[in-house]
């Protein structure tokens, strides 16, 4: 790989445009999650299982929703995708009605186990029976089930054979004498998972749900004031009810930030406290961290440069990160990037520069050190290179979402859905004719903040720049 020039990077005057908010909802069309299925099965197929158990729960939701569009709002649910028989859902007692939020032909099963305790338990068979009901035993019969994660072998001897659905579960479905394995990979592996490749629908929802983070973070930088407390200070982020992906953030303060993500306290903040703010939601997460100041003056004298010393050469490496990642580029390229930039211990950029994200926050990453894996049309990625420095510098932070697309792809998302294409074509004009990122055509914007960042949090005008 040919090693780009180093950017020369400055804080200076920004002006920020007002991208807009969405008017349209983009929706995933019944024959797509159909389409899903049918490819799971597939994929099931040829790895040789002869069924594919989809467990999920309130946490780990996102493989069943991929799949049929149902989320366990309380309980825990389990899909049942056997050969030749039409899809299972198995539910709880408040998931019955709300499954109907699935437009996908489903036989809807009530197992009153999946309910909340006390509730009532007495109209269910057992659960072996219904899951022979559902096509699932016989000797030698291969099943793999699908949580949330997948295993390494660096953490066991025989991962495809750690499963992460809860024992009650495993148990039964091996009591009818199938082989139960880990089947995760066949929907989250960074490479080839079912979910690592979107299309234009996906795509278009993940743009509106970016937008939406991004527009809460920004709303909190640009109406933060000491005097507040972190409670009284969420309600300025504007937060409009979409379902969350990780706990809002808005935390301040040396002992408070020093735990990186606790939930908002009544802690009240203070000019010069170190602040951070973050907000994801289904299909899209926003994160940035600075101090509560309006210039250096307003910083302890130790870290007067914390510009200089921090933020110039972190923003160095989320331009060139920005300027580097395509369809083709492969995630070690971006991990030799950000090492190369922000190596040096006192940086502590520990997690992976990067990953993939879905409707949960973090599906997978194909950027790690030496991967060889390439990234793909179709991606959604996150820029998210957190430092953590442990001194009184703290950190700076840009996590923002993006996402690849070839020229078919870019040509039917501008031609189905124009208002997100509106916004995608001004921040990329912004990036380029205001903060100097020169972004590959296939490179989509989604964030209503693409690569802004503000040190000072009462001066939210200056802003890093590449010039």
């Amino acid at each position: 790989m040919e090693i780009p020039v180093t950017r020369t990077v400055e804080l200076a005057e920004v002006t920020l445009p007002e991208f807009g908010l969405p008017v349209v909802e983009p929706q995933i069309p019944a024959a797509t999650y159909e389409t899903r299925i049918r490819q799971a099965r597939q994929r099931a197929a040829n790895a040789g299982y002869d069924a594919l158990v989809i467990y999920g729960d309130r946490e780990h939701f996102a493989n069943l929703a991929y799949l049929t569009g149902y989320d366990p709002r309380f309980e825990e649910a389990l899909l049942i995708l056997v050969p030749d028989r039409t899809p299972s859902l198995f539910v709880g007692n408040e998931g019955l009605t709300y499954s109907t939020v699935s437009p996908v032909n489903l036989q809807r099963v009530l197992y009153q186990t999946f309910s909340l305790p006390g509730q009532p338990r007495d109209s269910s068979e057992p659960l072996a029976s219904l899951l022979a009901d559902a096509g699932l035993g016989g000797s030698g019969q291969i099943v793999g089930v699908a949580g949330w994660k997948y295993f390494e072998p660096v953490e066991a001897d025989d991962p495809e054979y750690w499963i992460d659905a809860p024992a009650f579960i495993v148990d039964r479905i091996r009591s009818l004498g199938c082989e139960v394995r880990n089947a995760n990979r066949l929907l989250m592996d960074p490479a080839d998972g079912l979910r690592a490749i979107n299309d234009v629908d996906q795509l278009a929802r993940f743009e509106f749900a970016t937008t939406y983070s991004s527009q809460f973070v920004r709303n909190a930088i640009w109406n933060v004031k000491p005097g507040l407390s972190e409670l009284e200070t969420v309600p300025n982020m504007r937060l409009n009810g979409l379902p969350f992906s990780d706990h809002p953030i808005l935390v301040a303060g040396q002992e408070r930030t020093a735990m990186f993500i606790p939930s908002p306290s009544a802690y009240v903040l203070q000019e010069g406290d170190p602040i951070f703010a973050a907000v994801g939601v289904w299909g899209g997460n926003t994160a940035r961290a600075g101090f509560l100041v309006r210039d250096k003056g307003g910083l302890a004298p130790a870290i007067h440069d914390y510009v200089d010393k921090l933020v110039v050469p972190y923003y160095r490496a989320i331009v060139e990160w920005y300027e580097t990642v395509g369809i083709g580029v492969t995630g070690g390229e971006l991990w030799k990037i950000v090492n190369r930039h922000l190596g040096d211990p006192f940086f502590g950029v520990g997690l992976n520069p990067g990953h993939l994200i879905h409707l949960d926050e973090w599906l997978s990453s194909p950027i790690f050190e030496d991967s060889t894996i390439p990234l793909q049309s179709g991606m959604a990625i996150q820029v998210d290179v957190i430092p953590m420095t442990h001194t009184d510098y703290y950190s700076t932070n840009i996590e923002d979402g993006i996402a690849l697309a070839d020229d078919a792809t870019r040509v039917e998302f501008a031609a189905r859905y124009p208002e997100a294409w509106s916004r995608i074509e001004a921040r990329r004009t912004f990036m380029r004719d205001t903060l100097g990122i020169r972004l590959k055509p296939e490179v989509l914007p989604f964030s209503n903040i693409p690569a802004y960042l503000p040190p000072y949090w009462l001066s939210p005008g200056k802003a890093m720049r590449a010039v």
